[in-house]
């Protein structure tokens, strides 16, 4: 069967996550089997680089898919489009890739975006797309702190209670926050990338950062909860809505 790579753009309000649930629960796996099996009829399945959480958005998330039919990929892209809408969910690049292509196990990166604006005015265009919070954040002492994540860690403290990895070491390769302007207010962008995260891992050093822009923390406290290799070490886990999937990076980029 031809095997197909998707990169996949959605807003996740609506949705339960990536995964499929049971119960009916709407979720952005879910929406991409149904469309599916309105052109090819029957079960399937669209294995993800990553399972993103309730809330969460994706830019360029990456799943595949086998099919019987051979499709010309920019067909596959726009008839599955067809069949998504209304749902906030894009087919933005089709590819036929080899058969052990796998979207998450070949992949060698995962690339996240938390964004976050400082204002007192509540969020409009940006509602549930960003991280609001009232004050100004301390830039430079959020890269102090975050200095210390950097590299191959037991990362436990900043890991899900529910998180099924089966080891919580992991390589962080880099964080990167920047500021600017927004209206009436600031926004940051912490941007993070490594070959693979942990449940709640970018959401969980994004809310303990929070702590230390805000004076809760100084920046040194980022290591001692690194160290301890304990979750009530952890700061205040941040909210999905902020967070984006930005990309994934394999050895030969499937839509090049």
């Amino acid at each position: 069967m031809p095997r197909y790579a998707l990169q996949i753009e959605y807003n996740g309000v609506p949705f339960n996550g990536w995964q499929r649930q049971p119960g009916g629960q709407p979720t952005v796996q879910g929406a991409v089997e149904a469309a599916l099996s309105r052109l090819q009829p029957g079960d399937h399945t669209a294995a993800a680089a990553g399972r993103t959480d309730a809330g969460v958005h994706a830019i360029r998330q990456v799943a595949h898919v086998d099919l019987a039919r051979n499709w010309v990929p920019f067909r596959l892209s726009e008839a599955l489009n067809a069949h998504l809408r209304p749902a906030p969910i894009a087919i933005t690049a089709c590819a036929r890739v080899a058969d052990d292509f796998h979207a998450r196990f070949s992949a060698t990166g995962r690339h996240y975006l938390f964004r976050v604006i400082a204002r007192r005015a509540p969020a409009t265009h940006d509602r549930d797309l960003v991280w609001q919070v009232l004050s100004p954040l301390d830039l430079d002492a959020m890269r102090e702190a975050a200095a210390h994540l950097i590299g191959h860690h037991d990362f436990t403290t900043f890991r899900s209670v529910l998180c099924q990895a089966k080891s919580p070491v992991k390589t962080l390769d880099d964080i990167t926050i920047t500021e600017s302007p927004y209206p009436g207010g600031t926004e940051y962008r912490f941007t993070l990338r490594a070959r693979s995260f942990l449940h709640n891992q970018v959401r969980s050093i994004v809310g303990s950062l929070e702590r230390v822009g805000h004076g809760v923390w100084p920046p040194a406290q980022m290591a001692t909860a690194l160290a301890a290799c304990n979750r009530a070490a952890c700061g205040p886990v941040a909210p999905p809505q902020g967070l984006y999937l930005t990309g994934v990076t394999y050895p030969a980029d499937p839509f090049a």
